[in-house]
Order: structure tokens, then sequence, then C-alpha cells
């Protein structure tokens, strides 16, 4: 029987085959630190689950409108105005079966075969695939520590042609826990506008970027390009990831079409999670986040520390998301292998560049510090004695 090309051809997420291999260990007997995979160690806070247990007390559930409960998008546009001081129309916003759902909802609306899509090298593995599952073709563009692994509107003008369709951004960016600057964001998102490209900018981490110097919330890309395509989670600052529930932001044009979609992909995001949901956007909630955001800040700190005494180079320091993309190269071992022997010999997992880039794919590893204080400590000493043995 024949296998479609887009299954045979895909390439795999080794942090969790990585984090599959860490779970094998642990199987064995032996107690493994888990610095691979982008998971917070909180959970959803306490008026999540408290409204979770209200909405399944046996009542009815049917299917939301396939863009989503109506109340939950209210929510999220009140939320928008409030933190982040931009007018989101509630009927643009659209609740999808995690940001995975929305990035493929966002893909499938905008490439068709033989479009190109600019997109950063390194940057989240998945997002290359669902260009390529809709027989679009991935522009990749080395970055550099100069422009904190983004994007620069230089680079991306290089490197457009007329089969040109979108420009993805990530900020903060998975693997590097960096964000682009709002000068070149905009610059990035006018020239892409000007030339009649969709601009799509995952902000899964948005609420986890450090805030400013005044302390105001890191700026959503809604302030700059209001009809750009912007992605939102409840994963990460909402530490929701097994609840498998996101949002998109989509100019007017899109509404309807990602509708259609969406009913057909879909039908809907879960029930009972969207209304739950809700409660993720209280005060009580948003209180809860924030706590967890510097704590998270700490813990960064902490690792940064702790990479700097054993000598491994951070190019670039992140200010976001809960990710530290660190050099081995003096190791003398190239990322994949400096990997496979930190798990199996000091039983810490963590994720090579390879998942995320080709310019670094050998000297780079991801490291999350979404674990607790005392794994990060106790995970650090295991690789203290790791480099050690290999002196």
């Amino acid at each position: 029987m024949k296998l479609a090309q887009r299954a045979a051809n895909a390439e795999p997420f080794h942090a969790l085959a990585f984090g599959q291999r860490a779970a094998d260990i642990e199987a064995a007997g032996h107690h493994v630190v888990k610095l691979s995979i982008g998971e917070p160690d909180f959970g959803a806070p306490p008026a999540v689950h408290a409204a979770m247990r209200e909405v399944m007390d046996g009542r009815p559930l049917p299917y939301t409108p396939a863009l989503g409960l109506p109340l939950l998008r209210e929510t999220i546009a009140n939320y928008y105005r409030t933190k982040h001081g931009v007018t989101v129309d509630p009927a643009r916003i659209a609740i999808t079966a995690g940001a995975s759902g929305a990035l493929l909802l966002a893909t499938a609306a905008t490439t068709d075969p033989r479009d190109e899509v600019i997109i950063a090298d390194p940057s989240y593995p998945c997002n290359r695939e669902l260009v390529r599952t809709f027989g679009g073709t991935i522009v990749s563009l080395a970055t550099a520590a100069e422009t904190r692994y983004q994007l620069d509107a230089a680079s991306v003008t290089a490197a457009w042609t007329e089969r040109t369709v979108a420009v993805m951004v990530a900020s903060p960016s998975n693997p590097t826990g960096t964000s682009v600057t709002t000068a070149e964001l905009d610059a990035v998102c006018t020239l892409a506008r000007e030339r009649g490209a969709w601009r799509i900018i995952d902000e899964i981490y948005l609420d986890l970027a450090d805030p400013a110097a005044d302390g105001t919330p890191a700026r959503t890309a809604l302030a700059i390009d209001p009809d750009a395509i912007v992605i939102g989670s409840f994963s990460k600052y909402f530490g929701m990831t097994g609840w498998r529930l996101g949002w998109m932001v989509l100019p007017e044009p899109l509404v309807e079409p990602v509708e259609k979609l969406a009913m057909n992909y879909f039908l809907c995001a879960s029930t009972p999670v969207q209304h739950a949901a809700v409660a993720a956007f209280s005060p009580e909630s948003v209180a809860v986040c924030e706590a967890r955001r510097e704590e998270l800040h700490e813990r960064r700190t902490l690792v940064l520390d702790g990479l700097a005494t054993l000598g491994l180079v951070v190019p670039v320091s992140p200010d976001g998301a809960f990710y530290i993309y660190f050099d081995v190269s003096s190791t003398g071992l190239d990322a994949w292998t400096f990997c496979e022997r930190a798990l199996d010999e000091a039983h810490v997992a963590l994720t090579p560049g390879r998942d995320f880039a080709q310019g670094t794919a050998n000297t780079h590893v991801r490291l999350s510090y979404a674990a607790s204080r005392e794994e990060l400590t106790e995970g650090l000493r295991r690789l203290g004695v790791f480099l050690a043995s290999l002196q």
C-alpha cells in the first residue's frame, strides 16, 4: 500500500525522542533530570482546575462554534485590551486545539504548492513540517547572535522572491528564548505587508517575555501590525500544556476561510477545556501566572550562572520563554553526541540543535529551565561531573 510522501518525509521531533529515551531510563530505575521538554512544572492555575471540575458536573457538553466559545473569544479580546493595550474584535479570534492547531490553520489558509515561506534558522521544527505538508517551500534564513537569532529586514529583503507568500516570526523564540526588537519586527512586517505577504507571528511565549524597564509588558505584534496573524497559547504562560488549547488572531479576510478549515479539520476545540480556560484570565489566575513568570526569571539566572561556571558558552542571553541555547563546541563533542552521552552517562535530558537549525545543528544544545530549581541545580551538578569525565 502507498504511503503519502508527507508522512514518509516528515522529520521526527527529536526533543520528544529524547524524552522517550529518558522515560526508558527512568523505567529501568534511574532518576533523569528532564531539561529537554518545554513544559512548565507548575500546571494550570487553581481557578482553572476549579472551573474544569465545575463544568464536568454531568451537564451536556455539545460542540462549540468552529471558531470557539464566544465567551472565551470575548475574554481573550479583553485581555489584549487590558494587558497589551490593543483592541481586537472577538470575531477575529479563533480558538484552536493548541497553538499547533492554530499554526496548522494559519499555514493551510496561506500556503499553496510552490509558495515560499521565510523563517529563521534556528526555529521551531514543526512550522517547517506544516509548510511542507501543504506543498510550500521553506526559505530558511541563517541568523546570528548579532540579531539575537531573529530575522531582520535586510536578510528578508535579500531572500525575497516572487513566490514569497509569508514570513513567520517567533518572539520570544523556541529554541533561543530571544525576542525580536520592536523596530526590527516593524520593519519586517512593513516589508512583507507592502509586498502583499502574510505575517505569521508566533507569540505563545509573549507573556513570559521580560517586561520593559518601566514595567510595561512585552508588546504584541498587533500593536504595530493589526492585520498580522498572531498565534497564542494556554500551554506556556498559563501552564496548560496537556489541555491542548490555543488561539489565533486573524485579519478580517481570513476569518471565514479559517472557520471553514476549522470545521473540516477539528469541528471545534474541546468544549469543557474552553469553558475552564475562561478562568485563566481572572485576576487571581493572572497574579499566579505573573508570580510564576518571575520564578522562571530566577531559574534562568540560576542556569546561566551555572553554565558559565561550567564553561559552556551562551552566545545570547534569553529574555523570555524558558529556553537557553548554548554552545558545546568547547567540549569536543557535536551537539547530538553531547546530548546522547549526557543522557546515558549523567542522566540529564537535553535537546540537540538538530531539531531546530541547520547552521547550529551540530554546535548548540537547547536547555529548558521549566523544571524546578532543585532539578536544575541537580542537572547542572551532573553536567559538571560529565564534563569533568571528558577531560
